[in-house]
Parts: C-alpha cells; structure tokens; sequence
C-alpha cells in the first residue's frame, strides 16, 4: 500500500480544525465505544473461553474494509462517506441515498441504544431516575454539545476516551494480579461450548466481535474537517484500530481466564465480574467508566450522523436544508436536530436488543458497497496523491461481508428491510420537493 504526502486541501464551509490525535482519539474512542463492556459475555457463550480467537478474525476483517475507507477518503476527501462513494462509483442516486440511508439509520439507532443503556443500571448504581426520559435528556445534552462545535466536542471526546481505555487498562491490570497470585485458570482460554467446532464458535463469535470493531466507518464524515486528511487519515484509522485490537486482545485473555466461563457468560456486566475478582476497587467506579463509554459512544455517533446528513445535502440526496450550518460554530445545525429527534422517537419505541442487532446489519450493506466502490473508481484518476490500497484486499474485504450477512437472523433481515423501505420513500419524496434544485436522474 502507498500513502500520501500530499498537503493541498480543497475548500469547504466547514471548520478545519481536526488535527492527527484529535482524529486518532475520535477513532479510537468510537471504536472502543460501549460494546466491549457488554458482549465479552456474549461473546463467551459462543466461544466459551477462546474468545480471543474470534476478537482477532473481527479485527481482521475490520482492517480490510477500513482500507478501502482510507483511500477513499483520501481520494475524495468530502464530508459523506460512504453515500459520495456510492454516487461516483455507481451514478445511480437512488442506491447512495440508500448507502447513506443505511449510515444514518444505523448510527441514529445505535445513540438510541446507548441513550437506554445510559440510563439503565449503570446509572442505576448512582440514581434511582425512570430510563426513557433520562435517556431523551442524555440526547438533548449530546445534541447541544454536537452543535456547540467540533473541536468542542472532539476535546470532550478526549477526556472521555482517556477514561474508557483507562477502565479497560484497569480490568487487564487486575486480570493480571489475580492470575499473580494464583486465582485464574490459564486452561479456560482453549475451552470450548459444549458440542461446538472452533469453526462454527470462530464464525459465531467474529459476527459478534466485528460489531465492537465498528465505528472506524463514522471518521469518513470529517474528512472536510481534518487537516492534510491525506497524510493524516490512514496514520491515525490504522493505528485506533490496532491500538483497539492489542486491548480487547487483552481483554478476551484475561476475562475467561480470571472468571468461571458460567458467570461470565450469565452476566451483563462482565467486566465488573473481573473488577470484583481482583478486590480493592470500588465497582461505582468502574459503573462510571461504563457511563464515559456510553456516553462517549453516542456523542462521537451523532457527530458522524449529522456530518452524513450534511454530506448527503451537499450532494442533492437530501433537501438542501439539511447543509445549514450555524453562522458563527459553522456545525450543521439543521441536521444535528433532525438526527437527534429521530433518536428521541427510536428511544421511546425501539426494542434495545433487535435495534442493536439490525445495525450490524445495516453497516454490512454499507461496508460492501465501499468495498466495491474503491474498485470501480480505480479508473477514475485524480491529480493529488492518495493512500492505496492492494487490490485483493476490498476483494477480500467484500468476501466477509456477504459471509457476515448470510449469519444474521430471519427477523433482523425483516427490521432492515422495513427500514430501507422508509429510506426509500423519503428519497422519493426528497426528489420530488428538489427536483428543480438537484435535477437527478435515479
């Protein structure tokens, strides 16, 4: 793979001001996010205790599609992602707005999901408040940071990612003392579920792992916010992910081997289940590491959803409302609301479980139409430079998509379709108020 050197950047109405560590912790902070706090559990039931093996396929294939994302992203550095992809690659409309439709579903109903998870018992460890209005409050306080400004909110996202990565340092920490002295039991990390091949527990755990791998796709959106995006980009994309990798890595060895794989899997909390093993660190804490992550998560995913929105405007697939941004902050005010009253209405309606599901779903459809896409547009060249990568890799890329896909559930395949078929006649309705504006043909 060759990377850029160049540092020519194309106008935009947005404010430049993301620099490389600003973006890597944007990255890293998404990628860490909320679920590994959640799915070592679920990942345990499928894999017993050799979890560590499907975490490093996920990471795998997650490297593979984040290098078509760089160069893309390098060749076309615009806020939008993977909608302008699809648009240049297939010059259909129609097929990039449902590519962006399937971002903004997926993003938007993931803050969903962490907007409940916000409120429930991890809050629960310090108040005792009903859980959907405190979780409509917690969107309206994201919704207000996100408009406030990007540096603004990429600085809080500091902070918060410092906390995550150091809760999860902690339980690798206090894995490895109990594991000193003598408590853990090394033999449960080549244990399997009773009656599975590692085969099927790899495949079964990787479709679970991959989605705590996700999230990298979201910094496509800042591109027209990040400076020399096309030295800066692959450095810091590549690196969050490794660096996400190495600690879940860590994490899938030290939690099987410090707890009995039955309470690890029965529990929601596994990682507690390590820090009240090791002793001496008072679970409220590690319960408010678990809030940062969340809360983390949902801020860094409504960014990437009004960004979207906001790209999509600019390319005549939404109304052209959708690009108004704020005189002075310069965030696109216009599509901060709308994403998050969305969120609101998905958070008083949504079942946790099926929405959490369907967003992988949604993100597979995405993630092999980029695949594809850097393909088709290797004939187009550009006069700049650009991170490129080898061509088996979006092949390969591709491959585990449709194979990740074919494992999803009857009903998430339902919930998708319903939601693809709104996409759909939203666009169709979008057209028809904006056709004299964006003269399109779908």
């Amino acid at each position: 793979m060759t990377s850029a050197t160049a540092t020519d950047e194309q106008p935009t109405r947005l404010a430049r001001t993301v620099t490389g560590p600003l973006l890597f912790l944007f990255i890293l902070g998404d990628v860490l996010g909320a679920g590994v706090y959640a799915l070592v559990g679920e990942l345990s039931a499928e894999a017993g205790g050799m979890i560590w093996v499907p975490l490093v396929v996920a990471l795998g294939m997650a490297l593979l599609t984040a290098a078509s994302y760089a160069e893309l992203v390098t060749k076309y550095p615009r806020a939008g992602g993977s909608a302008v992809y699809a648009q240049r690659a297939f010059g259909r409309p129609v097929v990039s707005f449902l590519v962006g439709f399937c971002m903004l579903a997926a993003g938007v109903t993931s803050a969903a999901g962490l907007a409940l998870a916000f409120s429930g018992d991890y809050l629960g460890e310090f108040l005792d408040v009903p859980a959907v209005p405190t979780a409509l409050v917690f969107l309206l306080l994201v919704a207000a940071l996100n408009a406030r400004g990007i540096k603004e909110s990429l600085r809080a996202n500091v902070g918060m990612t410092a906390i995550e990565l150091s809760g999860l340092l902690l339980v690798v920490v206090l894995g490895a003392v109990v594991l000193g002295r003598g408590d853990g039991d090394l033999t449960r990390l080549t244990q399997l579920p009773e009656g599975t091949a590692l085969a099927t527990a790899t495949l079964g755990g990787a479709l679970i792992a991959f989605y705590s791998f996700v999230g990298f796709e979201t910094s496509a959106n800042l591109a027209e916010e990040v400076r020399d995006v096309r030295r800066v980009y692959p450095r810091a994309l590549f690196g969050a992910l490794l660096t996400a990798g190495v600690v879940y890595l860590l994490i899938g060895l030290v939690a099987p081997a410090v707890v009995a794989l039955p309470e690890l899997q029965s529990s929601s909390g596994p990682l507690l289940e390590v820090v009240d093993a090791a002793g001496g660190v008072p679970l409220k804490l590690f319960a408010f590491v678990a809030l940062v992550a969340v809360a983390n998560g949902a801020l860094l995913t409504m960014i990437m959803a009004s960004r979207l929105a906001y790209g999509m405007a600019e390319e005549g697939l939404l109304p052209g409302v959708f690009a108004r941004v704020l005189p002075n902050r310069r965030t696109p005010v216009v599509a901060i609301v709308v994403t998050t009253v969305v969120a609101m209405v998905l958070t008083t309606t949504g079942s946790l479980v099926d929405l959490a599901s369907t967003v992988v779903l949604l993100l597979l459809f995405v993630f092999l139409s980029t695949n594809v896409a850097v393909l088709v547009l290797r004939r187009d060249r550009v006069e700049h430079s650009h991170f490129k990568a080898w061509t088996w890799v979006p092949v390969l890329a591709a491959a585990t998509c449709v194979g990740l896909l074919t494992q999803q559930e009857l009903k998430h395949w339902l919930l998708a379709g319903a939601l693809l078929a709104v996409g759909l006649l939203l666009y169709l309705l979008a057209r028809r108020s904006t056709r004299t504006a964006h003269p399109v043909d779908a």
